[in-house]
């Protein structure tokens, strides 16, 4: 284990890499991401059963489950109520999940593509304080769709191209109050929308960025494959930056500001703030 200290003024960390302990005979397969719940237990999204792994803050596996039911694990989302939204990427489907395993939603049409409509191998997932659901579509399409709590279609938006308002790669997405974020990854921007779908701006200065987080303090994270952390504010102004100790793949803060990334092989980095 590799133990260094990154970040500067209010965003200090000290890198624990690889986080999670795992059981004699057990193997982590690659971890697409990683969110936390309301008590800071890290679930970490790998590409093997069992698909989610639970750990407690200090890397304690307490929890797995979804053998069996998920394809190839991408983008996780976790609300204030503890309500774990999967993106099963290749079987181009969104499910919700409550803490324990149990599905309570299922948005697409399991193992059927579909063009420029929900879904076609879709990243990531965000969810609004109110309970609307926004997916990146991001692989084999290249819109933002929106539905309401019910699973009820809303709209979508965004077409291929290079042009405001089109994606390359929809990767990572993210709703902060009326406004949505995406990481366009193949464009090396993070596209700004109103929750409408209307262009606003865009920010630059990214290789393929990969994912993005807003805390409650409005820090912006977004990661890329410098590979790199950029905090911003929310207009756009850079905090600071740092060297991730692999390529985040997805990323999350938790309630106590420790940052946590998965990357594929690289595994699970923790970055326990320290200032």
């Amino acid at each position: 284990m590799t133990r260094f200290i990154v970040g500067t003024g209010n965003h200090v960390y000290e890198v624990i890499h690889p986080f999670g302990n795992l059981p004699p005979g057990m193997t982590f397969g690659n971890t697409s991401h990683v969110a936390t719940d309301s008590q800071a237990r890290v679930y970490v999204y790998q590409r093997k059963d069992p698909p989610i792994l639970v750990f407690d803050g200090n890397g304690n596996l307490v929890d797995s489950w979804g053998d069996g039911e998920l394809m190839d694990g991408h983008g996780i989302f976790i609300t204030k109520n503890d309500e774990v939204f999967l993106s099963d990427r290749d079987a181009h489907e969104i499910l919700k999940y409550d803490t324990a395993g149990n599905v309570s939603l299922r948005l697409g049409t399991r193992e059927r593509p579909a063009l420029e409509a929900p879904f076609n191998h879709p990243a990531d997932i965000a969810v609004t304080s109110d309970g609307e659901i926004y997916i990146a579509d991001g692989y084999a399409n290249s819109r933002v769709h929106r539905f309401k709590p019910d699973g009820t279609h809303v709209q979508s938006w965004g077409s291929w191209g290079v042009e405001p308002g089109q994606f390359g790669v929809p990767h990572g997405v993210w709703v902060h109050k009326d406004r949505v974020y995406v990481c366009d990854r193949e464009n090396h921007r993070v596209q700004i929308f109103d929750t409408n779908g209307v262009y606003l701006s865009h920010w630059v200065g990214f290789f393929h960025p990969m994912d993005i987080f807003i805390d409650t303090e409005e820090t912006v994270y977004i990661t890329d494959q410098v590979p790199g952390m950029t905090m911003l504010s929310l207009d756009g102004q850079m905090i600071t930056r740092i060297r991730t100790a692999a390529n985040a793949h997805g990323m999350w803060v938790d309630i106590y500001g420790n940052m946590y990334t998965a990357g594929n092989e690289a595994l699970v980095t923790k970055y326990k703030k320290i200032s």
